[in-house]
């Protein structure tokens, strides 16, 4: 297949982000790429402003709506947006401004090159090292949370064979044709590991490409619950290792 032949799908799940998903959506709508690209929104019926800002971007042809009833997770949020794309290669964005959109080009290049098939976004391979996120008002959940990324790292790489710096980072990018015959069952945040993990005991090894990343805080919107969502993630990399 040539680069005519491709198309980007990025998936945009979102809840609660009033603050950022119309800067996000435009400045993802407005960024030039080598080959053409869709946005698939998948709005979880949020208790602000969100879907309001969200439906603003209804007219826009390269622009795919869905619409939850309520929200079950951002698990659940992905999954709806891959059945929707069409695209030969995915990407997923979160709504937030905690990852730069200029990095398309980079994580892109080994998929169009045809050096991989899977690319994960490493915020470990970029400015900061290992000390991804940066939480001022809670220095102890800043040294846990970076910890613990290290420690999903190492985990990941000893059961699976691999060389990984940040499975948990958001920007994961794939072929379409990765998903052939693999399903997904996790709601929440510990679909990021069951994504991972699935494609990488498919064949498809994650290529990491240096990104940057402007973490946020807890007190910004940030929903992932340490309490519910670090242990059901961590287990599901020994669970999907073991699993026929």
């Amino acid at each position: 297949m040539s680069a005519v032949d491709e198309k980007l799908s990025v998936i945009v799940p979102c809840f609660n982000e009033e603050a950022s998903v119309g800067a996000l959506l435009e400045r993802l709508l407005a960024k030039r790429l080598a080959i053409p690209k869709e946005v698939v929104v998948v709005e979880s019926h949020s208790s602000d402003r969100t879907r309001a800002i969200v439906e603003g971007f209804r007219d826009r042809t390269d622009v795919t709506l869905v619409f939850e009833d309520r929200p079950r997770g951002k698990g659940h949020a992905v999954r709806a947006g891959l059945a929707a794309a069409t695209g030969t290669i995915l990407l997923i964005q979160d709504a937030d401004l905690e990852y730069d959109v200029d990095d398309y080009d980079a994580l892109l290049e080994p998929i169009l090159s045809r050096r991989a098939t899977f690319v994960l976004g490493s915020r470990s391979l970029g400015p900061r090292g290992w000390r991804v996120r940066s939480l001022p008002e809670s220095p102890f959940t800043e040294v846990t949370l970076n910890l613990a990324q290290v420690a999903f790292a190492r985990t990941f790489n000893l059961l699976y064979g691999q060389r990984t710096t940040d499975i948990n980072t958001m920007f994961k990018v794939f072929r379409a044709e990765c998903l052939d015959g693999i399903s997904f069952a996790c709601d929440r945040f510990a679909f990021d590991m069951e994504l991972v993990c699935k494609l990488t005991r498919r064949g498809h090894s994650p290529v990491e490409v240096p990104v940057r990343y402007a973490a946020r805080g807890f007190s910004d919107g940030k929903k992932w619950s340490f309490q519910k969502d670090a242990f059901p993630s961590y287990w599901a990399i020994i669970k999907h290792r073991f699993e026929e």
